[in-house]
C-alpha cells in the first residue's frame, strides 16, 4: 500500500476555525456547556465577578479559567504548572481558553480565591452531563476513606462505660461540693470552675445514655462528637466518619482518546460500611 507524504510545513488552503479542531462529542465541550449555562445568581454564589474593572490591564475571563480547572480535574491534570503547559499545546485547553494562555500564577490565584465556592458546582455538573448523554449510569465506581473526627477515641463509651463514668463523676461532684460548703466567706452565686465543668460532664453523660437507649443499633457514643463513630481505618481504629465518592467515566471523544472521570456523588457518613 502507498505511503502518504509527511510534510510538517503543510499550509492550510482554507484556514480552519478553532472549533473544527475539537470533535463534537469531546468532554471539553461538556465543560464549556456547563460553565456557559451558569446564570448571574450562580456566578454570585461562586463569588466570581464577571464584569471586571473599568481600569487597568485586562484579565482573563473567569469562564475560561473555571473551565480549565474543571476540565483539569476531570482528566487528572490538577497542578497549576501542568495546566499552564496544557494551555500552551493541547487543543481542548486552547479551545476552552479561546487560544489564550494563562500562566500558573494566574491559575493558582483563581483557584485560591474560589476553591470553596467551586464545590457548589457538583450537582449541576452531574445534571448537565446526564442531559448531554456523557455519563453512563451503568458504570459507577465507589471508594471511600475514613476521616478522623475532632474527638478522642478514648472518649467513646458503651452503656456500661457511661454508667461507670457517671458514677465517678457523681463522686467527684460530691467531693467538690463538700469542699465548697461552709467557710466564713460570703456565698458566691457562681459555681467554681471545676464544679461547673463536672456538672456539665454529668449532663452530657446522661444525654449520651438516653441517646444510646433511644436509638436502635447504637452501641457506643463519643462524648465530644456524638455523630462520630468508632470505625476501623487503614492504621487501626479511629473515631470519625466515612468519606465516600462515586465516579463515572465520561464517554471519550475517540476510541483512543481519554474521556476522564466525573464525580457523580459525594458524601460523608457516620457509618463504617461503604
Amino acid at each position: 500500500m502507498p505511503i502518504r507524504p509527511l510534510n510538517r510545513e503543510q499550509a492550510w488552503l482554507l484556514p480552519p476555525t478553532l472549533d473544527e479542531l475539537l470533535p463534537l462529542d469531546h468532554p471539553a465541550r461538556f465543560v464549556a456547556e456547563l460553565i456557559d449555562t451558569l446564570d448571574s445568581a450562580e456566578w454570585a454564589e461562586l463569588d466570581v465577578e464577571l464584569d471586571g474593572e473599568r481600569t487597568g490591564a485586562p484579565s482573563y475571563h473567569p469562564r475560561g479559567l473555571l473551565s480549565v480547572w474543571v476540565y483539569g480535574f476531570m482528566t487528572g491534570v490538577r497542578t497549576t504548572r501542568k495546566l499552564e503547559k496544557s494551555c500552551l499545546d493541547q487543543v481542548p485547553y486552547l479551545w476552552l481558553m479561546g487560544m489564550q494562555r494563562p500562566d500558573h500564577n494566574t491559575l493558582w490565584r483563581f483557584y485560591r480565591d474560589h476553591r470553596q465556592a467551586m464545590r457548589k458546582l457538583l450537582k449541576k455538573t452531574v445534571k448537565t452531563a446526564v442531559i448531554m448523554g456523557l455519563v453512563t449510569l451503568a458504570v459507577q465506581a465507589v471508594d471511600g476513606s475514613k476521616a478522623a473526627a475532632n474527638a478522642a477515641t478514648d472518649r467513646t463509651f458503651d452503656a456500661e462505660g457511661l454508667a461507670r463514668l457517671l458514677a465517678r463523676t457523681d463522686e467527684a461532684i460530691k467531693d467538690l461540693e463538700s469542699k465548697n460548703e461552709g467557710g466564713e466567706d460570703g456565698v458566691d452565686d457562681r459555681l467554681p470552675k471545676e464544679l461547673a465543668t463536672a456538672e456539665a460532664l454529668r449532663e452530657k453523660i446522661r444525654q449520651a445514655m438516653a441517646q444510646l437507649e433511644s436509638e436502635e443499633g447504637l452501641r457506643r457514643i463519643n462524648l465530644t462528637d456524638a455523630d462520630a463513630k468508632l470505625m476501623k481505618g487503614r492504621q487501626g481504629f479511629l473515631t470519625g466518619y466515612n468519606a465516600q465518592a462515586m465516579v463515572s467515566p465520561v464517554k471519550p471523544s475517540t476510541d483512543n482518546g481519554p474521556g476522564g472521570l466525573l464525580i457523580t456523588a459525594a458524601d460523608v457518613a457516620p457509618d463504617s460500611r461503604d
